[in-house]
């Protein structure tokens, strides 16, 4: 099936419409042998033969995906005890070369990236990037106006771990019945470990999002789906891996 070669290089990860046009200009991209510079030029990616500077190139769809992890599954892609969230997987993903974008704990629910991009991975999880993530807990004691009060502030400040180790400042904000707490960190067991440090419990944990990329609220526990062609590019660009259009 033929395809266009900016929507081919699209789905490879190089990035936007824009970018893509800067490649075929200032690199050299051959289709059987021919440069190539017309964005628009259809090409067979199952039979065509490409090169990219001279090196043999060979097309490797990019794959997007956002699940709901449930409970009781680990983040991980291989376990010899638990359910990953590869596991979850149903075709045409099932067998892919995608993985977990991060971590959450085995009882920590919500909002999980899996893909095959290895450049935006790191940069999603690299401190030096401050990719925001927010979490939703149910706390075993209540919180009053004035805890709360004092909970923000403490958060805000950043708060040291009795290993030394100080969490850069975190938002803390009352979501209904639940507190919700943003976090540019991904330390083992952070926010569980912020609460204990305030002298209270984490009894339930949601991620609802991460950078621009949300939770979709209709996605059930244990579901995946891909995500659209502008949330890709959003989280391509709060990383600095396209340029904005």
């Amino acid at each position: 099936m033929k395809s266009r070669v900016d929507k081919l290089l699209a789905g490879a990860g190089f990035g936007s419409r824009r970018d893509i046009k800067r490649v075929l200009r200032e690199r050299t991209f051959c289709v059987n042998g021919v440069p190539c510079r017309d964005p628009s030029f259809h090409v067979d990616p199952e039979h065509d033969q490409f090169e990219l500077d001279g090196e043999n190139w060979a097309f490797r769809a990019r794959i997007y995906l956002m699940l709901n992890k449930p409970a009781g599954v680990v983040t991980s892609t291989a376990d010899p005890v638990h359910r990953t969230v590869l596991d979850l997987l149903e075709e045409p993903w099932r067998g892919s070369d995608v993985f977990p974008v991060g971590r959450l704990d085995i009882d920590t629910r919500g909002l999980l990236l899996l893909t095959n991009d290895g450049a935006l991975a790191h940069r999603l999880t690299s401190p030096k990037t401050g990719v925001e993530k927010k979490y939703l807990a149910d706390l075993e004691l209540p919180v009053d106006d004035d805890l709360f009060a004092e909970y923000a502030r403490r958060f805000s400040e950043g708060v040291a771990f009795h290993n030394g180790h100080n969490c850069l400042p975190a938002k803390l904000e009352r979501a209904s019945k639940r507190l919700a707490l943003t976090i540019e960190e991904g330390k083992y067991h952070q926010v569980k470990k912020m609460f204990r440090v305030v002298g209270n419990r984490v009894i339930g944990l949601e991620r609802v999002s991460m950078g621009p990329l949300v939770l979709d609220p209709g996605l059930p526990p244990g579901a995946v789906r891909e995500l659209t062609a502008d949330v890709i590019t959003g989280l391509l660009e709060a990383v600095g891996l396209v340029d904005p259009e």
